[in-house]
């Protein structure tokens, strides 16, 4: 019999303690300590015996003797995803896929799984076999929870990319404890990389998300695994948002852009074009602001709408723009340009339900503010890309030549920026409208 024992695991960060206490001495939360029973792992729980007998010691290796020269990554049929991934899967590695209830993970993980060009097992402990193929009929499974009756299926079948849905599901026989447990999830990620490294097999895992939007499940999981993914969105809109948070074979800057459908989810490769309503007449409260998301720049639109404060307190509401930078935008407009805004209701939307914390757009926050103040429509060829400073000074923002040519591209004639932005490529195309204070910007626009 395997020897039991009772460890007491902090549910928060998963770590360790002896007994009971109130509050966690690693991460300091409170109320998170739970006990569980653990049974001591004495086998290798993905080989079988003959297997397991074959220790293999590995040995140390010079860096000019390891063969990098060949592509080791696996291309999944899907541009979006290789670019935020940094180019492909590698062979090996374990990818974490986090969101919200309903987002999109599990069509997104099923789409790619059936544009592969390799031999995939999708393992589901959510969905039954029917409800799989329902979903794949809208746009090969396995549904099964236990981990070692999920290594004797990939044994059988010899995959080359495994998909779990979700690790919160699976239980090994190893721990007695509750599936979705610390315990359970360490374990069970623990078995998962030791398969992945040795079989050089990439595996894809959805994770449950807490009601704060961080991974369930210990943080230990997230420094486990090789690639940390945040499938991110509003439900209410069709767009949906791939970003990296962690990825030890690539960058984190790139991200991924969908759309939401009725068959599935479809890639957005120019999404300034879709970002951008098409109106045929013109209208006050709009400007045009050059961002960047990652290492993509795109074109989005900015509205607002600026009216007297009916209920005596001024309301500020903002949607997909941080309200508390509203709120400084706002007392620099009138403390610098001298518009009173201080008892109107000022309402902003960033278009297509994303949330953007660049500060190049400050300038067309400002633009569109004012131009719903004085109800004058800004002219439909002019962008933004500037910060505002809190002494109404416009100040230069990174990158600026990329959000200059994505502007060029789609037609833009003029840009604004600052005048003491630096400027190394070609502009052929556009003109440049250098300002260095928020005044100027007012007698430009508003006369």
């Amino acid at each position: 019999m395997a020897k039991t024992k009772t460890v007491f695991y902090c549910q928060h960060c998963g770590a360790q303690h002896a007994q009971w206490l109130g509050q966690c001495s690693t991460c300091k939360s409170w109320n998170t300590i739970v006990e569980e029973i653990v049974q001591k792992q004495e086998k290798v729980a993905w080989k079988n015996d003959a297997e397991a007998s074959k220790k293999q010691v590995s040995k140390p290796l010079k860096i000019s003797e390891i063969d990098s020269s060949q592509d080791i990554r696996l291309n999944t049929g899907d541009h979006e995803f290789n670019q935020v991934l940094g180019g492909g899967l590698v062979p090996g590695s374990l990818t974490l896929l986090g969101g919200e209830p309903g987002i999109g993970k599990s069509t997104l993980m099923l789409q790619i799984a059936l544009n592969l060009p390799y031999k995939t097992l999708y393992v589901s402990g959510e969905e039954s076999q029917k409800q799989i193929k329902m979903r794949a009929d809208r746009m090969l499974s396995k549904t099964e929870t236990n981990t070692q009756l999920i290594f004797k299926q990939i044994a059988n079948h010899q995959p080359d990319v495994v998909v779990i849905d979700s690790i919160q599901t699976l239980h090994t026989d190893f721990i007695e404890a509750s599936p979705g447990s610390v315990s359970q999830i360490r374990e069970c990620t623990s078995e998962l990389i030791k398969f992945a490294k040795e079989t050089h097999t990439p595996i894809l895992l959805i994770g449950h998300i807490t009601k704060e939007g961080n991974i369930a499940g210990p943080k230990l999981l997230e420094h486990m695994v090789d690639t940390v993914l945040q499938f991110e969105g509003d439900q209410n809109f069709v767009y949906r948002i791939l970003r990296s948070h962690k990825n030890r074979f690539g960058s984190t800057a790139e991200l991924g852009i969908y759309e939401m459908q009725h068959n599935g989810l479809r890639q957005v490769t120019n999404p300034s074009e879709l970002l951008l309503s098409k109106k045929e007449e013109d209208l006050s409260g709009t400007a045009i602001s050059a961002t960047l998301e990652g290492m993509r720049p795109l074109m989005i639109e900015i509205q607002a709408l600026v009216s007297t404060a009916v209920y005596g307190t001024p309301q500020r509401s903002t949607t997909g723009f941080p309200a508390k930078r509203l709120n400084m935008l706002l007392a620099v407009l009138e403390k610098r340009a001298g518009f009173r805004l201080g008892a109107k209701d000022v309402f902003l939307n960033i278009t297509g339900g994303i949330s953007v914390n660049d500060p190049a757009i400050d300038l067309a926050v400002t633009a569109a503010i004012l131009s719903s103040n004085e109800d004058i429509s800004l002219n439909n060829h002019i962008c933004f890309a500037a910060e505002v400073g809190l002494a109404g000074e416009i100040r230069p923002v990174s990158r600026i030549d990329q959000r200059i040519q994505e502007a060029a591209t789609l037609g833009f004639e003029q840009i604004m920026v600052s005048k003491y932005a630096k400027i190394a490529g070609k502009t052929a195309g556009i003109e440049l409208v250098r300002v260095s204070k928020i005044e100027e910007m007012v007698e430009y626009l508003f006369g």
